[in-house]
């Protein structure tokens, strides 16, 4: 198994969403120098939202909820973006609560269980599906499309035992499902090759939601 750290625990608050149908956006995350409590939010739309406390989500119809209750992004595919973009690229900026060093998200599995901190236990889920408050942050050319191409997605996660996490914190994988089905090659099927929908119903892990739509597909 692999392990890496929390390089920055990131919190987002509400401002001004000009880029959807929605007021305000909580995608501007700030870096935070002090223990955050993670909990599951509970249902999407009227939950608790973030899984974060004290970290705001304007879209609740399509971000949040338990199945998204953290977002973490490796600074490592900050790099490979920051090579692509020629240009510096500071964590927090993909409006991710976790910026991790040490992990190979790219080649993260589906249902692969974390340990972070003494007693924080998460899991994840699926990859971030790009949209336009993300587009308008970025402030790239056709971004939704690159980002979607790229298949670096980093990690939606739920939280089977919260608690409290701290800026450098120690992450542990410490459980790996036996499917080998990773999020980027997830994602790809998902949003590139329907006919390989079936390959991501092995997951266990896959969101209720996600599941039931792709089933639909399939049929």
């Amino acid at each position: 198994m692999t392990s890496g750290i929390v390089l920055s625990l990131n919190v987002g608050r509400a401002e001004p969403n000009p880029a959807k149908g929605v007021n305000e956006t909580g995608i501007g995350k700030r870096p935070v120098d002090h223990a955050v409590t993670v909990r599951p939010p509970g249902p999407k739309t009227t939950g608790l939202h973030s899984g974060v406390v004290g970290d705001f989500i304007g879209d609740t119809k399509h971000h949040g909820g338990d199945d998204q209750a953290v977002y973490a992004y490796a600074i490592e595919d900050y790099a490979w973006w920051s090579a692509e973009l020629g240009r510096d690229l500071p964590p927090a900026l993909f409006g991710e609560n976790l910026t991790t060093e040490g992990l190979d998200l790219y080649n993260a599995v589906l249902g692969d269980r974390w340990r972070v901190g003494d007693s924080v236990i998460l899991e994840t889920t699926f990859g971030r599906i790009p949209c336009a408050t993300f587009q308008h942050r970025m402030g790239e050319p056709r971004w939704i499309k690159r980002f979607a191409a790229s298949n670096r997605t980093g990690a939606y996660l739920r939280i089977l035992q919260g608690g409290e996490i701290r800026p450098g914190d120690s992450i542990e994988v410490f459980e790996r499902p036996d499917h080998g089905l990773t999020l980027s090659e997830a994602f790809d099927i998902y949003m590139h090759h329907p006919e390989n929908l079936s390959r991501l119903l092995v997951a266990d892990a896959l969101p209720a939601s996600t599941r039931t739509e792709i089933e639909k597909r399939i049929r």
